[in-house]
């Protein structure tokens, strides 16, 4: 089996229960507002340093896995 960390983190104490990726102060919302904005994730990830690739990864293939099974 594999072991995986949840790449989210949600706590009312960090930006007020704002899902943001966990060990950041950045909101997931960013990320999806920057590709349906048209920016690349490289973009992303230039402009917020402290997400790394992997966690963005996870949470774009969670949001397809969600949107997949709601078909």
């Amino acid at each position: 089996m594999k072991n995986t960390i949840n790449p989210v983190n949600i706590d009312k104490e960090i930006l007020g229960g704002t899902p943001v990726f966990r060990g950041t102060r950045v909101p997931v919302q960013t990320l999806f507002d920057y590709l349906e904005g048209n920016y690349t994730l490289e973009q992303f990830l230039d402009d917020f340093p402290t997400v790394k690739k992997q966690l963005a990864l996870t949470v774009l293939k969670n949001a397809e896995r969600l949107v997949v099974a709601a078909q």
